[in-house]
């Protein structure tokens, strides 16, 4: 019998850039980098250089053995290969001023800590059907919006807004700034969301599969909700969660 279960694909040679000098080069001239893998060994002046440039442009740094760059089928890696984004990340205060300016109420997502990538994608599908204007992602752990993600989302990554921040706390004290309200989804949560307001500016943070949001990102929240469960399994799959959250906050919005 054929094993038919998804294989991860190998990156097209024309999708990376190789090399130290070639990813200092497409760093400064601010190319969308979707990450960098760094040989794990490797040290120097020439690789701090990647490594502060990274830094400013939130570009993720993936620390891996000589063996994970190889298997790139690509010469002359020097120990270092970048991953071109698909993915044209946006700026989070310039989305939240083309949304209100343009009359609409602001409806985004933040995801904490999820990894899995075909969890992103199904997101990312939800959240373009039902009025999601942006997903603000960190620029560390979280899973690789590749090829893999689109293909899940069904081309809807490539339609939403994605801005990727260096830190989640900043970007929601810069909702905060901007007057809106920021949801956290908890399980042992009082209160249902029904009981919600989704009609005022809102962004709701989605906890990674493993250990839900972190608890000083929970804490600066402005309220916590959760899905009425009848049943007694402990949770929905984050995905799967998304959608019915985002279904009431359409469903609240008459859209």
């Amino acid at each position: 019998m054929k094993n038919f279960r998804h294989q991860h694909q190998r990156p097209k040679k024309n999708t990376l850039v190789i090399g130290r000098e070639a990813i200092i080069k497409a760093l400064k001239e601010r190319k969308q980098l979707e990450r960098i893998y760094l040989q794990s060994n490797v040290h120097g002046p020439v690789i701090d250089e990647i490594k502060n440039l990274a830094a400013t442009e939130l570009v993720p740094i993936n620390k891996v053995p000589v063996e994970k760059l190889n298997s790139f089928n690509v010469s002359n890696h020097e120990g270092c290969i970048a991953q071109i984004s698909k993915i044209q990340y946006q700026d989070l205060q310039q989305i939240i001023s083309f949304v209100v300016e343009n009359g609409n109420v602001p409806l985004f997502v933040i995801l904490d800590g999820v990894t899995d990538i075909r969890n992103i994608g199904a997101i990312a599908r939800s959240a373009y059907s039902f009025g999601v204007q942006a997903i603000i992602i960190p620029d560390k752990g979280v899973g690789s919006l590749n090829e893999d993600a689109i293909l899940t989302s069904a081309g809807a990554l490539e339609k939403i807004a994605v801005c990727r921040v260096n830190s989640l706390m900043k970007a929601i004290d810069e909702m905060h700034l901007n007057g809106i309200k920021v949801i956290a989804t908890e399980m042992t949560a009082e209160k249902l969301i029904k009981e919600v307001d989704f009609t005022e500016p809102c962004a709701i943070v989605m906890g990674g599969e493993e250990h839900g949001i972190y608890p000083a990102l929970m804490k600066i929240c402005d309220e916590k909700v959760k899905i009425p469960m009848p049943g007694d399994f402990e949770s929905l799959n984050v995905s799967v969660a998304t959608g019915v959250i985002l279904y009431e906050a359409l469903r609240q919005r008459g859209e």
